[in-house]
């Protein structure tokens, strides 16, 4: 009877202990809840392929994961998006220092972003990668061996994810490169070889002609550039540093003007003050509106010179050098000027310094990273191609007390920059000879792609350029059209209906081979300035790769003989002392029926034929090969001069161009 009369509360109890048990089990409503949900499991690595296993080098590997078709919709040039990822494991004995992979891609890719690297040359993403890039790691750019790490694979291992668009390959086709390699000092690659349809893969190993670094050797070894950049800590605080930047010449030809180095922070430092260098703009505000503001709540930012993500910093004029506030710095305050070491050794580099503020979580004496992406660039200078920064060996420098010994940096890295010839350089060299009475003047759009201007619509960017009378190289390209015309006609030559479109040059050089007799030769060379920039100290070289070493005498300039890439074969010259300096194009007297008139410098070059008695002067060798002005390579003519019309040129250009130039100094 009991058990009778508790049997309905016990169904009670036991059917609300379920209801709370299934309650409890289903998912909590969030409407009233402000805790987050958890966050979703990150997937797992992919398995380590069996080919990576049976590697006991360095394995490269490029994985294509997805694509996708994205807008414009366009046939002929559709767009796709692309994923991939590049792995790069260390299954060797050594460490792999500051590891380098080539990816040769192939399909015009744009590349948007990139984990765990940058790109070696400098450049910023989004950039075109469609001749091949190559990557270098960063924040970690070191692979550690299983034998430092017991296997651990995370220590050994980079995986840069990629994401980027390539043109042509629609899914499912899959757009891989055409090679992949690491390109490390000491370690040889086969071809890599194609995987499964979407990976490319590559097992390196030590090339047996060069030796790995041993192990525990955390330093590379100072790379060789055409300019180098060194970055050294010279002051290293808890919150902040100083740093010395040492920007050094080593082309025997490249040189910069009005320098501009730019850089990008990676932590959101920012620059309090310089010495021997200043930023091109001054501005803070982004201090105040960002985190450092926020953090240096007691700082005066209306002092901060600077606190873009990318600062551009110039040289100062030669007016600050004894300014006790931002010069006294030996090497500055050249107004950005760095000649190359075979003109002057001592002019050869810039050195500024700069306070640096960091930001937590690195606020420690020891935790200090360099800027990336770094870029130099001149005025009327080549062009330069930057690495990323390498942690070097520690920087020497002299003990301010003048004590006999050195002092060295707390941190150092070393930035190797290379010149890359531009697509369109900046000037041009025509050519002529006693040998025949016309100039070969510059190429059509030599210094400029006409096609992208209005001027494609009113002359041919296809049609070689007319020659020319001597006079009209003395007058401005615009105005040389009748006397093209008029020379074209009386050498019964055929004059197109559309007209050649005209260089286009800020700089072009006359090489007039002058004579040729038994025991030597002589030629002049003429170098006009059609720019509105004046040139200090201006350098100009020819490369003559049979008669350079008979070269033997410059009448009106200071010329040697240098050595470039080892050969001697290139004749450097520059202004005698007080005759350095190259004015820009000016009005002529009479502005309004004389045309008006360039800057230029003259000197006859002399050679004799010791070395090479049976050398062809006229035939070619007389001829330079390169040409270069203040470091950047001008574009030369494809043909030379023939003998077809022996005269005129000859006595014009010995007699009538050096009374131009004497008159012109009275303009």
């Amino acid at each position: 009877m009991i058990l009778m009369g508790l049997a309905p509360k016990l169904i009670l109890l036991l059917s609300l202990f379920t209801t709370i048990q299934l309650t409890s089990s289903q998912p909590r409503q969030r409407s009233n809840d402000s805790t987050p949900p958890p966050p979703p499991t990150p997937p797992s690595p992919p398995p380590i392929s069996p080919d990576a296993v049976l590697c006991n080098g360095i394995f490269v590997s490029y994985t294509y994961s997805t694509g996708t078709q994205i807008k414009p919709n366009d046939t002929k040039s559709q767009p796709y998006r692309f994923e991939s990822v590049i792995t790069v494991l260390n299954n060797g004995r050594d460490e792999l220092k500051s590891w380098l992979v080539f990816v040769g891609f192939a399909h015009k890719e744009i590349l948007v972003s990139a984990s765990n690297a940058i790109l070696e040359d400098g450049s910023s993403l989004p950039v075109s990668v469609e001749n091949g890039t190559t990557f270098a790691g960063y924040p970690a750019a070191d692979l550690k061996s299983a034998i430092m790490t017991a296997g651990d694979i995370k220590q050994m291992e980079a995986r840069v994810e990629l994401v980027g668009t390539q043109f042509g390959v629609a899914p499912p086709g899959i757009p891989l490169p055409n090679n992949i390699t690491l390109v490390n000092d000491g370690w040889s690659c086969p071809k890599a070889t194609k995987r499964d349809g979407n990976i490319l893969e590559v097992c390196c190993m030590p090339d047996p002609k060069n030796e790995t670094d041993p192990i525990g050797e955390k330093l590379k070894p100072r790379q060789k550039g055409d300019l180098t950049i060194m970055y050294d800590i010279i002051r290293p605080y808890a919150t902040s540093y100083w740093a010395q930047v040492t920007i050094e010449n080593h082309n025997p030809l490249g040189r910069l003007d009005n320098w501009d180095l730019s850089f990008e922070w990676t932590k959101d430092e920012f620059i309090s003050q310089t010495k021997g260098a200043y930023p091109s703009v001054v501005d803070a505000s982004a201090c105040i509106d960002g985190p450092q503001g926020k953090h240096y709540d007691a700082v005066d930012f209306s002092t901060v010179l600077s606190c873009a993500r990318k600062p551009h910093i110039i040289d100062l004029p030669l007016t600050k050098y004894n300014d006790s506030n931002l010069g006294l710095k030996p090497y500055c305050c050249r107004n950005g000027t760095i000649l190359s070491p075979s003109m002057d050794p001592t002019k050869s580099k810039s050195v500024f310094q700069m306070e640096v503020y960091k930001m937590p979580p690195n606020l420690n004496i020891s935790a200090i990273a360099p800027p990336l992406s770094w870029k130099i660039k001149g005025n009327f200078n080549p062009d330069y191609k930057c690495g990323p920064p390498a942690r070097v060996s520690l920087s020497e420098f002299p003990d301010p007390s003048g004590l006999p010994s050195n002092r060295t940096a707390f941190a150092s890295w070393q930035v190797a920059c290379n010149i890359t010839q531009p697509v369109t350089p900046s000037c041009c060299v025509s050519f002529s000879s006693y040998l025949n009475d016309s100039i070969i003047p510059c190429n059509t759009c030599a210094c400029s792609d006409c096609s992208s201007k209005r001027v494609d619509k009113t002359c041919s960017t296809t049609s070689p350029a007319l020659l020319l009378p001597p006079q009209a190289l003395l007058i401005p390209f615009e105005n040389r059209t009748k006397f093209a015309a008029s020379w074209a006609n009386l050498k019964h030559r055929k004059v197109p209906t559309l007209l050649p479109c005209g260089d286009y040059c800020g700089v072009s050089i006359n090489w007039h081979l002058a004579t040729d007799y038994h025991r030597g030769w002589s030629a002049r060379i003429t170098i006009f300035n059609w720019g509105g920039t004046n040139f200090a100290d201006w350098s100009a070289a020819v490369e003559l790769k049979n008669a350079a070493p008979d070269f033997e005498k410059a009448y009106s300039f200071n010329a040697t003989t240098v050595a470039v890439d080892g050969k001697n074969t290139t004749v450097l010259m520059e202004g005698l002392p007080g005759l350095n300096y190259l004015v820009a194009e000016v009005d002529a007297k009479n502005p309004s029926k004389d045309y008006r008139v360039p800057g230029k410098q003259q000197s006859v070059i002399s050679f004799t034929k010791k070395l090479n008695p049976g050398i062809k002067v006229g035939a070619g060798e007389g001829f330079p090969t390169k040409v270069f002005f203040n470091g950047q390579e001008c574009s030369l003519p494809s043909i030379i001069p023939s003998n077809g019309h022996k005269g005129r040129v000859s006595t014009f250009l010995l007699m009538v161009l050096p009374v131009f130039a004497l008159l012109s100094l009275w303009v």
